[in-house]
C-alpha cells in the first residue's frame, strides 16, 4: 500500500517511525516516573482523610476535602488574596513596567540600557528567600522606606502590618520585572522600523502609535508573557513566607501559604492536597483562557 506520492504505509513505516522515537524513551519514562506518578498519587491523596501524624490508616472521603475548602472562610479569603496578588503583580505590575521599560530602553543610549537592564535583572536573578529579606527590610518599621519617607518630611508607617498584601505585590513586581521587558524587548525588536516611521510621518503621536501599531503587532508576545507571569505568581511562596508568613492574622496568605499551613502545620495532608488541586485548576483556566486569545492570529 502506498500514499499518493509514493512512499509506502504499513508495518516498515511504522517500525521507521518507533526506531526514530527511540532515544525518547528514556526522557519519557524518566517523565512518567518523577512527574506523573507524583502527580496521580497527589490527585488520590486529595480524596482521602490522610493526616500527617496520630493517623494510622487513611480512608476514602470523596469530595469531601472540596466541599469543605468551600464552606471554609479562610480558604475564600486566601482565594480573594491570591486574585489581588496575581492582578497586582503579574497582570499590572510586572506586564505593563516590563512593557514600559522595554519601550524606554528601545530609545535609550546604550549605556542606559546596559546600566537598567544590568539593574532590573540583578533582581530577578537573586533567589527568591535573598528577595524576600530584602524587601523586608525594606518595607519593616525601621526599614529603607520609612527612613526615606522621615528624610522627606512625610508619614511612615508599618507596611507589611497596614498594607502586607500591597507590599508583597510590590516586592513581587520588583523581582520578576526582568521576565517581561526582556519578552518584550525581543518582540519590540521585531518590529519593522519601516512601519512607525510611518506613521510618525502622518502624524501620530507616540501613544497613538503604540495603541495602534505596536500593541497590536506584539499581541501573541502580550498572551504568551501574561500566561507565564500567572502561572508563576499563582505558585508564589517563598517571598511571601520570608516577608510576612502570612500574616498579619491572614491579611497575605494567598493559596500556596493556605496549602502549606493546612498540609504540614495542621498535619491534614489530605485537605492540603485538595487546595493544592484547586490552585492547579485556577492555574489551567487561566492557561485556556490565555490559549484560546493567542489562537486567533493578528
Amino acid at each position: 500500500m502506498r500514499r499518493p506520492g509514493g512512499r509506502p504505509v504499513g508495518p516498515p513505516a511504522i517500525g521507521r517511525r518507533l526506531f526514530r522515537a527511540l532515544p525518547l524513551t528514556p526522557a519519557l519514562v524518566l517523565l512518567l516516573l518523577f512527574l506523573g506518578g507524583p502527580i496521580v498519587y497527589c490527585a488520590w491523596i486529595a480524596f482521602t482523610d490522610l493526616q500527617l501524624t496520630g493517623q494510622a490508616h487513611s480512608s476514602f472521603v470523596g469530595f469531601a476535602n472540596f466541599r469543605a475548602a468551600f464552606r471554609d472562610d479562610a480558604f475564600l479569603n486566601a482565594v480573594w488574596l491570591t486574585l489581588v496578588f496575581t492582578v497586582l503583580s503579574a497582570l499590572v505590575g510586572q506586564n505593563t513596567l516590563g512593557l514600559a521599560l522595554a519601550a524606554l530602553m528601545r530609545r535609550a543610549s546604550k549605556p542606559v540600557r546596559t546600566l537598567t537592564g544590568g539593574i532590573v535583572i540583578t533582581a530577578w536573578v537573586l533567589p527568591e528567600v535573598v528577595a524576600g529579606f530584602l524587601l523586608y527590610a525594606f518595607f519593616r518599621r525601621e526599614g529603607t522606606l520609612n527612613a526615606i519617607l522621615d528624610f522627606l518630611h512625610l508619614p511612615s508607617q508599618n507596611w507589611l502590618f497596614t498594607l502586607p498584601i500591597l507590599a508583597v505585590s510590590f516586592a513581587n513586581v520588583w523581582r520578576g520585572t526582568a521576565f517581561s521587558m526582556l519578552v518584550y524587548s525581543a518582540a519590540l525588536d521585531e518590529i519593522p522600523n519601516e512601519i512607525e516611521e510611518s506613521a510618525e510621518v502622518d502624524g501620530a503621536g507616540g501613544w497613538r502609535r503604540m495603541w495602534h501599531i505596536t500593541l497590536p503587532m506584539i499581541r501573541r508576545s502580550i498572551g504568551t508573557n501574561l500566561m507565564l507571569n500567572t502561572l508563576q505568581t499563582l505558585s508564589v511562596f517563598g517571598l511571601i513566607w520570608v516577608m510576612t508568613r502570612g500574616g498579619p492574622g491572614d491579611r497575605s496568605q494567598t493559596l500556596p501559604l493556605f496549602m502549606y499551613e493546612q498540609a504540614f502545620q495542621n498535619s491534614m495532608i489530605g485537605y492540603g492536597t485538595a487546595v493544592a488541586l484547586l490552585l492547579l485548576l485556577v492555574g489551567s483556566l487561566f492557561s485556556v483562557v490565555y490559549m484560546r486569545l493567542l489562537r486567533t492570529e493578528v
